[in-house]
């Protein structure tokens, strides 16, 4: 078979790319958090990595993209297991979707979206979760949910790939997936102590900008990546720079009606909604779609940050608002602003019928649902049995000392005398 050198390389570096992005995630979240739990963040970002990338080789890509087992599209076998059989074309690529990469570096480069999308979770369940059951929930969380998923969405093997569902990076397997995950973790891991009462702002702003810069960075990686092809990979890039833009600007722009001030924190948050709801719709849509579809990201999002006060659920980083909220409105835009001139099919305004916005539609009410139940079943049988949270003693002096024995900040040195770290910053 026939590789092309260019779109190999285009794929490796755009899997480096990805990869960089939970780095990323981590100063992003480590800079929201109080000072006490920064350290703690960091640490399950990077275990995240390590974790996810040995059970994707052994197990999780042959059941995401191994040989359909029974024809159902529900998950795939384990014949790619261990990394075996790697000399087979990866299955359903066929015809137009042959695949121009080899098989491995495709493995790669879908290796980087099953690290990030578990490190998602942890804004959710942050300041309050053990991190021994942290990683009990990744494992479980990755085989039971993750693999499953991407089987039906991304492999062309997959149902709802079958039936027209258009993903192009993520949008349901990715951003739905774990902002709904996040919201059933967050529930059942229970409030922080003194939400919402307590003030809990971030405690390190430009650290959350550099990690939302890496993130807009790595995002071209991510998206373009996608493409699996150098050639394809420039209409996705342009529309999630222009996406991203879009939404940080709507974004600013509520909060300035809304409170008469923008902040540094809505600028950030609504880039990074921009560029989750661009993520299932970048191959898809043209330059006007994009824009459209950032500053409807960067508005709803900005909007959704509240819902958490009224229903109660402490989704302590927002991940239901940012990349549930932005991800579904990306992934059903595609119904309306996909274009044939691009790479997918005609959407409502571009003469199509409302089949794809139908099949859109299914694809998030089915993921949705899904990762909700069962990431629920899986955070409520860890805390059932090792349990899922730390004491309260353990919250109030900080999951940096606590767990890890460690802080973030030296200010013995420049007090000359041990201190405690016991405040709500």
């Amino acid at each position: 078979m026939h590789y092309n050198s260019g779109d190999t390389a285009w794929v490796l570096v755009s899997a480096a790319l990805v990869l960089f992005m939970t780095p990323g995630l981590a100063l992003f979240y480590g800079g929201m958090v109080r000072r006490k739990n920064v350290l703690a963040m960091a640490m399950q970002n990077f275990a995240v990595m390590a974790v996810v990338s040995l059970l994707w080789v052994w197990v999780t890509y042959s059941l995401a993209f191994g040989p359909d087992l029974g024809g159902a599209g529900l998950i795939g076998t384990l014949h790619f297991a261990g990394l075996g059989h790697l000399h087979q074309p990866v299955p359903g690529y066929t015809g137009a979707r042959t695949q121009t990469i080899p098989p491995v570096v495709f493995v790669v480069f879908q290796m980087m979206f099953a690290i990030i999308t578990p490190a998602l979770l942890t804004g959710s369940s942050a300041d309050r979760v053990k991190f021994g059951a942290f990683l009990v929930f990744v494992v479980a969380w990755s085989v039971l949910v993750y693999a499953p998923i991407a089987h039906w969405v991304f492999s062309p093997q997959g149902w709802l790939s079958k039936m027209g569902t258009e993903d192009f990076a993520g949008g349901m397997v990715v951003e739905i997936n774990a902002g709904v995950a996040g919201a059933a973790l967050a529930l059942v891991s229970g409030r922080r102590r003194g939400w919402p009462h307590t003030s809990m702002r971030p405690h390190n702003m430009p650290l959350t900008v550099l990690g939302g810069g890496i993130l807009w960075f790595g995002w071209f990686g991510f998206n373009a990546g996608s493409a699996l092809s150098a050639g394809k990979a420039g209409l996705a890039f342009v529309n999630t720079n222009t996406a991203t833009a879009a939404a940080l600007l709507a974004w600013l722009g509520v909060e300035k009606l809304r409170t008469g001030k923008p902040t540094t924190l809505g600028a950030v948050s609504g880039a990074i909604a921009g560029a989750v709801a661009i993520t299932p719709a970048c191959g898809f849509v043209n330059t006007f779609g994009a824009t459209v579809i950032g500053l409807l990201a960067g508005s709803c999002a900005s909007f959704a940050v509240s819902l958490k006060f009224r229903v109660g659920v402490d989704d302590s980083l927002d991940v239901l608002a940012i990349h549930g909220v932005a991800g579904l409105i990306g992934t059903l835009m595609v119904g309306f602003f996909g274009t044939a001139a691009s790479l997918g099919r005609n959407g409502l305004f571009y003469g199509g019928s409302g089949g794809l916005l139908g099949d859109q539609a299914l694809g998030c009410l089915c993921v949705g649902l899904y990762s909700f139940v069962v990431t629920a079943g899986i955070a409520y049988a860890i805390k059932q049995t090792i349990g899922l949270r730390v004491s309260d003693d353990e919250e109030y002096v900080g999951l940096d000392l606590s767990l890890h024995e460690e802080t973030a900040y030296d200010f013995e040195s420049l007090s000359g005398q041990r201190t405690l770290d016991h405040g709500s910053f």
